[in-house]
C-alpha cells in the first residue's frame, strides 16, 4: 500500500504539470493533483470521473511528456542516484530503472549525473518497474568498443576478475581480455592475488578477430610514462654534466645508475683509472654516486656516464722525473701470450714484451717468466705521458751473455748443448742460459736424413762445433758432423769408378733403383742400367752385382750399372785378337796370288814377311 501512495504522488506531480493548460483548453476545473493522496478519491479517478470527459485529453497530454520507450534496444540514461546494491538511472520514462551495482564495478569513479547506456529488457515488471540492464548494453556494444580503442590506442579501464595460469583475467566492456603476468608491471610480480577485484587502467595490445580473444597491458602504460619521462630528462642533459644517482644495479660488464627516472650505464672500464676484475670491487648496490655524463643517445635512450673521470688521470699525476732507464716495481695485472701488464702505480701500467724478458732468441710465451700477482722489478725502455704508454723489461737487469760471446764460445771450439726445440730445418740446442745456436739439418749428419727428429729428441744432449756467429741478431750457427769423421773419405777409396759391388734393391721407381751397398753407402741405379742379362727387371729385394759408373762428392751421389757387368764381358769375347788378325789378311794375300804378276809377287813377300814379324 505504502508503494501505490508513492506511486500516486509521483503521477499527481506530474498530473499537475499539466491540468492547468487543460482547463484553460477547456474552461473547465479540474482535480487539484496536490491534495492529499490519502484523502483522494480512487475510485472516482477510475471511473473518470474526475476529469470528466477530459480525462483522454489529459492521458494524451501526460503521454507527451514522457519518452518513448522501446524493449530490447540500447538507450543513453542519467544516473540520478547511487547505493551500495544498486545505481537509479533516468532515461525520459515515467519511472527510473534500477541497475544493481556490481554491473559498474568496471568504473568505480560512476557518480550522480554521469551518461551511461543501458538495455531496456522491460518497460514494466510486475511490478510496474522499468527493467534496465547496464551490462547487457556494454556486451551488445563492447566488440565494437574494443576495436575502436585498440585503433585509436586509447586507454581503457577494467576490472580484475580473477586469476588464470600465467596472468589474469579482466572485463574490458563487458568482455574477458587476457593480462599476461610479464604485462602487469615492469617489474617482476610474485603475487597476483594482490591485483584481484581491482579496477585498472590498460591498453589493449592485441586482438584475434577470428577467436575474438583480446590482450591488454598495464605495463604498456607504465613504460610509455617512462619513456616520456626520460625523453624530458635526456632533454635536459649535457655532456660533461655531473649528477647523483643511486646504483641500480651492478653486472660483469658495468653499473647502472638510476638518475632519477632514466638509468644510465657506467661500463667496467669508466668506473676506475685502475684495473679491476668485477665492478663490485668499486661500488654496491643503492650506494649514492656522483658520475658525469660521457655521451647519450637521444633516439635510443641510452646514457654512458663515467665515475673515474671526476678524480685525476694518474698519468697527469706520475712523478714528473721519472725518465726512460729508471728501474721501478709494480705488480702483474694481466697476462697475455706477447707480454705482460705491470702496474706500477693505479691506473699506471707498463707491458713487458716477452721478447724483453730474456736474452734467449727462443720463441716463448709470457706464461712461461710471469704470472698475475708477481711482483716485478723492471727496466723503463720507454715512455709516452702523451699517449700514456709505457714499455719495460726484465732482462736488461741481468748482463747480456752475447756481449763477450766471440772469446768465450770462438770459431771451431768444441762444446755440449741440450736440444731445445726441433724444426724440419734443424736443431736449436742451447749452449747456456740466452744462447741458444742452430744446427742446420745439414750439418747434422754426413749422410742424409728426411728430419731432425730421427737423429735427436728435445733434452738430448748434443756435441756441437761453433761454426759462425751473427751478433748483431744473436744468432750462432752449429755443426755435429763435424765432429765426426766424413764416410766419403772411405767411399771414394772402396768405391772408385769401375769398380764391381753386390747390391741389395730397396725400392724401385719409373726413374730406377736405390741400391745399398756395403758400409750402408745408398747408390743409385738407372732403369737402363737396371735390366737383366735375360732381359727382365729385378725387383725390391733382390741381390745384383753392380759397376760404378759415377762418383760425385760434392752431393754425396754414386751412380751404379747392372747391365755394365755383363754386357762388357761380351764384348771382350767378341773383339778379334792380333794373331787372327794376320792369319786373315795372309788368307786374303794367297787368295790373290793368281791374279798378279810376277812383279807383284816379290812385293807382296816382303809383306807376309812383315805380318808375320808383327810389325
Amino acid at each position: 500500500m505504502e508503494e501505490n501512495k508513492t506511486v500516486a504522488a509521483e503521477e499527481a506531480q506530474k498530473v499537475e504539470a499539466v491540468e492547468a493548460p487543460v482547463a484553460e483548453q477547456t474552461g473547465k476545473s479540474v482535480l487539484n493533483a496536490s491534495v492529499d493522496p490519502d484523502k483522494f478519491d480512487w475510485d472516482a479517478f477510475e471511473n473518470e470521473d474526475v476529469y470528466g470527459e477530459d480525462k483522454k485529453t489529459v492521458a494524451e497530454e501526460y503521454d507527451k511528456t514522457l519518452s518513448k520507450v522501446v524493449e530490447n534496444e540500447v538507450v543513453e540514461g542519467t544516473v540520478t542516484a547511487i547505493s551500495k546494491r544498486e545505481v537509479l538511472v533516468n532515461i525520459g520514462y515515467k519511472s527510473e530503472g534500477v541497475i544493481m551495482a556490481p554491473e559498474f564495478r568496471y568504473n568505480p569513479d560512476l557518480k550522480v549525473g554521469d551518461k551511461v547506456e543501458v538495455y531496456v529488457e522491460s518497460a514494466e515488471d510486475r511490478k510496474g518497474q522499468l527493467v534496465l540492464s547496464h551490462k547487457k548494453a556494454r556486451a551488445l556494444r563492447s566488440w565494437d568498443m574494443v576495436n575502436q580503442a585498440y585503433n585509436n590506442n586509447e586507454i581503457v579501464k577494467g576490472y580484475v576478475k580473477t586469476r588464470t595460469k600465467g596472468g589474469m583475467i579482466v572485463d574490458i566492456f563487458g568482455i574477458e581480455a587476457f593480462l599476461p603476468g610479464s604485462q602487469i608491471d615492469i617489474k617482476p610480480i610474485r603475487d597476483y592475488d594482490q591485483y584481484v577485484d581491482t579496477t585498472m587502467d590498460f591498453k589493449i595490445v592485441k586482438i584475434n578477430q577470428e577467436f575474438r580473444n583480446v590482450v591488454v597491458s598495464h605495463k604498456a602504460l607504465i613504460e610509455a610514462e617512462l619513456e616520456q619521462q626520460k625523453s624530458e630528462i635526456i632533454s635536459k642533459l649535457e655532456k660533461g654534466q655531473v649528477l647523483e644517482g643511486t646504483v641500480k644495479n651492478i653486472t660483469n660488464y658495468g653499473v647502472f645508475v638510476d638518475l632519477g627516472g632514466v638509468d644510465g650505464l657506467i661500463h667496467i672500464t669508466d668506473l676506475s683509472w685502475g684495473r679491476i676484475n668485477h665492478p663490485e670491487e668499486v661500488v654496491h648496490l643503492d650506494q649514492k654516486i656522483r658520475v658525469v655524463i660521457l655521451d647519450f643517445d637521444e633516439a635510443k635512450k641510452r646514457i654512458a656516464l663515467g665515475l673515474k673521470q671526476l678524480t685525476v688521470h694518474p698519468w697527469d699525476a706520475l712523478d714528473p722525473n721519472l725518465k726512460v732507464g729508471d728501474r721501478v716495481k709494480g705488480k702483474v695485472v694481466l697476462i697475455a701470450d706477447y707480454g705482460a701488464f705491470v702496474e706500477i702505480e693505479p691506473g699506471v701500467e707498463g707491458l713487458i714484451h716477452v721478447s724483453e724478458m730474456s736474452w734467449s732468441p727462443r720463441l716463448r710465451i709470457a706464461q712461461d717468466f710471469l704470472k698475475v700477482g708477481d711482483e716485478v722489478e723492471a727496466q723503463i725502455l720507454t715512455l709516452d705521458r702523451e699517449e700514456k704508454k709505457m714499455s719495460l723489461g726484465l732482462k736488461q737487469l741481468v748482463p747480456n751473455p752475447w756481449e763477450n760471446i766471440r772469446e768465450k764460445y770462438p770459431v771451431g771450439s768444441k762444446h755440449t748443448a741440450i736440444v731445445r726445440n726441433i724444426t724440419n730445418f734443424g736443431v736449436f740446442a742451447e749452449l747456456e742460459e740466452g744462447i741458444e745456436g742452430l744446427v742446420h739439418i745439414s750439418d747434422i749428419s754426413w749422410t742424409k736424413i728426411k728430419h731432425p727428429s730421427e737423429f735427436v729428441q728435445p733434452g738430448d744432449k748434443i756435441d756441437v762445433v761453433i761454426l759462425d756467429f751473427d751478433e748483431e741478431n744473436h744468432k750462432l750457427s752449429l755443426g755435429h758432423k763435424q765432429l765426426l769423421p766424413n764416410p766419403w773419405d772411405e767411399v771414394e777409396s772402396k768405391f772408385s769408378v769401375g769398380t764391381v759391388h753386390d747390391g741389395k734393391i730397396v725400392s724401385i721407381s719409373d726413374k730406377g733403383a736405390t741400391v745399398t751397398l756395403d758400409d750402408d753407402v745408398e747408390a743409385f741405379c738407372s732403369s737402363k742400367e737396371l735390366v737383366k742379362e735375360d732381359g727382365t727387371m729385378p725387383v725390391a729385394g733382390d741381390v745384383l752385382p753392380f759397376k760404378v759408373i759415377e762418383l760425385k762428392r760434392s752431393t754425396k751421389r754414386v751412380t751404379l750399372s747392372h747391365v755394365r757387368t755383363y754386357a762388357e764381358d761380351k764384348k771382350a769375347e767378341r773383339q778379334p785378337s792380333e794373331a787372327d788378325n794376320t792369319k786373315k789378311a795372309v788368307k786374303k794375300i794367297n787368295s790373290n796370288i793368281e791374279k798378279t804378276t810376277l812383279g807383284d809377287i816379290t812385293e807382296l813377300a816382303a809383306l807376309k814377311s812383315k805380318l808375320e814379324k808383327g810389325e
